[in-house]
């Protein structure tokens, strides 16, 4: 794709791309300076009802033929591009486009996902985000300007969400995670929240993001509801155990804690967490992706904290095909969790291989 950037760059950016400054709207520019010339006479009222209509209209004249600005971004395959200036000229861009990409890189460009979209009438679809533009002649700053009106709106769709939540419901109600109930709770509740804390991330430039309190409660169900069908217990005594407030810059918020204490003289004591941060956009959000820190201890790496070791499948068919009359929990765990791939200490891995019991439960 490094063609296609510098096809865009060297020769689409440079010919659409014209001018500084859109000029002013004549009949905007005309009923401004009549209210100005009324209020100097003392015509307040009339003044006020001429800035009233003088808001209905643009400031600039958003047909203006000396100015052009189109814009490009591209993250693997997926590209968007803004353009500001008439329709004919956009649907020429896209021409260009499609000829560039089937004579030089011998690409189809689809036309079903490739549209031309007006910013302020239909949101376009980018990495997850619907991109719009802003509209709203009764949001004013400090000095009684318009402040929204074409800039870029970052949304959360309703149906990602819908999608999102759908992975923790059965039947359209939040349900356990099965495949997690041989873990224990400090691992439940850490899964949840690093998912949780996922989401809300890479949605945190949206300016709808309080739509993921929505998502927020049915994992929280789900992350209930799983504690409870592990223990044989209910979703309020689970919630009752678990729940506590912690200060935030927020102020002090609710959220669900699980802590692992280590052995005496080791480590600070493991803390797992579930919600306790608020829900809201930040303009400045960067997405800050780090390698969680890697802890080993007896329960979750099978009977060793040392020398752990990774079983690994060809594939997944290969977990159909085990004949014994008594399935063992490292085969369990890995047909529940659909995953090529087990944790277990040296001894637990060569018993798997031998064909011998492990002597406890192996986490994935």
């Amino acid at each position: 794709m490094n063609e296609l950037d510098q096809f865009v760059e060297q020769e689409l950016l440079p010919a659409y791309n014209r001018g500084t400054r859109r000029g002013p709207h004549r009949h905007y520019e005309t009923l401004v300076q009549h209210a100005q010339r009324l209020r100097r006479r003392g015509r307040k009222e009339e003044a006020r009802a001429l800035y009233r209509l003088a808001r209905t209209l643009p400031s600039q004249d958003m047909a203006d033929p000396t100015y052009r600005r189109l814009h490009y971004v591209r993250y693997a395959d997926d590209w968007l591009l803004g353009f500001a200036g008439p329709k004919a000229e956009a649907a020429e861009i896209k021409v260009r486009l499609e000829e560039f990409l089937r004579d030089h890189l011998k690409l189809e460009l689809s036309s079903e996902k490739t549209l031309i979209t007006h910013a302020s009438d239909k949101a376009a679809r980018f990495l997850g985000y619907e991109i719009s533009s802003m509209h709203a002649d009764d949001k004013r700053d400090q000095r009684d300007r318009r402040s929204v009106n074409g800039h870029v709106m970052l949304k959360v769709p309703w149906d990602v969400i819908r999608s999102m939540c759908s992975r923790y419901e059965r039947r359209g109600k939040p349900d356990s995670r099965t495949q997690f109930i041989d873990d224990d709770d400090f691992s439940i509740i850490g899964r949840f929240g690093a998912e949780l804390r996922g989401y809300v991330n890479y949605y945190l430039l949206a300016h709808n993001v309080g739509k993921l309190y929505r998502l927020k409660w049915t994992m929280e169900t789900s992350m209930l509801k799983t504690l409870a069908n592990k223990h044989k217990s209910t979703v309020t005594k689970m919630a009752r155990k678990y729940r506590t407030r912690v200060a935030t810059p927020a102020g002090e918020l609710r959220c669900f804690q699980a802590v692992f204490e280590r052995e005496a003289g080791k480590e600070t004591p493991g803390l797992a967490q579930f919600g306790g941060f608020a829900i809201r956009r930040r303009k400045d959000a960067v997405l800050v992706d780090q390698r969680p820190p890697i802890r080993t201890r007896k329960a979750r790496s099978c009977c060793s904290t040392i020398r752990v070791e990774v079983h690994h499948l060809r594939k997944m068919a290969d977990l159909n095909r085990h004949k014994r009359k008594q399935v063992p929990t490292w085969f369990r765990l890995m047909a529940a969790r659909k995953r090529k791939t087990l944790i277990a200490c040296r001894a637990c891995h060569e018993a798997i291989h031998a064909g011998r019991p492990t002597k406890q439960a192996l986490s994935a």
